[in-house]
């Protein structure tokens, strides 16, 4: 059995401990809410986190050449949540390099006396390289969030500014 397969037959046990450390990153008190709630809209968040790492699994252990831009769009919803709470980068896209230490127990267990590094690396260099791809849809996020805030303190500037009589509108009548 090669570790293809392996990933496949335990993909509901990676999943179930892969949740569990992503969960781990946050505080306890809000880590054990979302452990607790199942229902979609009494934990949106936790929810997300789940059906997106599910879909990354089934992405990730059904092809070996998994398209660039499906990933990305499996990540961004995860990525979003993430970036709008109070992580630093590192620990935002943290969660996909977690996948790698749950991979590797699950394959030390079955395959204790095989040699099956080779095979654990090449999906180490897949969990890599999707690792930088989180973290450029991280930063495209906190970008987008930057900008907003400045428009908005820009806007209200000028609002400020308007009812004090100190903008002189100079558009032609």
């Amino acid at each position: 059995m090669g570790l293809e397969n392996l990933l496949a037959q335990k993909r509901g046990e990676i999943l179930k401990k892969w949740f569990s450390l992503v969960i781990e990153t946050y505080p306890k008190d809000t880590a054990a809410y979302y452990k607790q709630k199942k229902d979609h809209f009494a934990n949106p968040v936790g929810s997300t986190i789940r059906r997106g790492l599910e879909a990354i699994l089934k992405e990730l252990f059904q092809r070996t050449d998994s398209d660039p831009e499906t990933l990305r769009s499996l990540m961004d919803p995860i990525i979003r949540i993430r970036a709008v709470q109070d992580f630093k980068p590192s620990e935002a896209v943290s969660f996909i390099f977690l996948l790698k230490s749950v991979v590797r127990k699950i394959a030390h267990q079955a395959f204790k006396d095989e040699n099956f590094e080779p095979e654990l690396q090449a999906f180490d260099s897949r969990i890599d390289t999707i690792g930088m791809m989180a973290f450029d849809i991280y930063m495209m996020c906190r970008e987008q969030i930057y900008e907003l805030k400045a428009n908005e303190v820009r806007n209200r500037t000028y609002r400020a500014f308007k009812r004090a009589n100190l903008i002189v509108d100079n558009s032609p009548e």
